[in-house]
């Protein structure tokens, strides 16, 4: 069975600068019902105006993936990191004993729209750590591409989670499926598009959640249709 997360029962935060959707409880945003979803803690959809951005500021004992939907987004941290991130790339930051960080848009006309995902670790005290791949949206179309898991399998980013991180662009009509193995738990996330998900249809900004063994099946609404799966311990 699916738990639905729609996209208009989102926490919201409107900063000028920066407008937020809070799939989970998340600064000012507190729902005791939606704290998040096993060790999947985050997932905000950011979009930030041209010449603005978060400024340094700290973080420790979380995975943070940064996943670039539109736009450009510029990455400098404590540990000597500067990077541009771009749609297509997967940004991962190991908090750990605590690492400083901001996150401007690298653009001084165009906004950029991304999501901003929180991890639990395996474990409290991991050295801080920055990883950054590319993963085309060839390398996703009609097929669930992993791009971010414990050991780094297949080419994807490693974390510090018992967690993995598939993407997928779907075509219309086109599906996929993830197997969920017992005592195993998945959340969905549309990130653009519409999809249908176990016999209901999603659209961005939806969310859905399941604990139960088997097989979901996800099928692109329209072309371009990108969609995350988290499988979670």
């Amino acid at each position: 069975m699916l738990t639905i997360r729609r996209a208009d029962a989102r926490g919201h935060a409107d900063h000028g600068w920066l407008d937020s959707h809070h799939s989970f409880s998340f600064a000012d945003y507190y729902d005791p019902a939606h704290m998040g979803f096993r060790n999947l803690r985050v997932i905000n959809e950011d979009r930030v105006k041209p010449k603005n951005g978060f400024g340094t500021h700290g973080h420790r004992d979380m995975e943070i993936i940064s996943y670039v939907l539109e736009g450009a987004l510029s990455h400098k941290d404590s540990m000597g990191t500067g990077s541009t991130i771009v749609p297509g790339d997967v940004q991962r930051m190991s908090a750990g004993t605590g690492v400083m960080h901001s996150e401007q848009n690298a653009s001084d006309s165009e906004p950029v729209h991304f999501l901003q995902i929180w991890i639990m670790p395996d474990r409290k005290g991991h050295a801080p750590g920055y990883e950054q791949k590319r993963f085309d949206a060839d390398q996703k179309r009609d097929k669930l591409r992993l791009v971010a898991s414990p050991d780094g399998e297949d080419g994807s980013v490693s974390m510090n989670a018992d967690a993995r991180l598939y993407a997928t662009v779907l075509d219309l009509g086109a599906k996929v499926t993830h197997a969920v193995a017992p005592g195993r738990h998945a959340w969905i996330q549309v990130a653009r598009g519409n999809a249908k998900i176990g016999g209901e249809e999603l659209h961005a900004g939806d969310g859905a959640s399941t604990s139960d063994a088997g097989d979901i099946v996800i099928e692109g609404g329209e072309s371009g249709t990108e969609v995350l799966v988290f499988d979670l311990s």
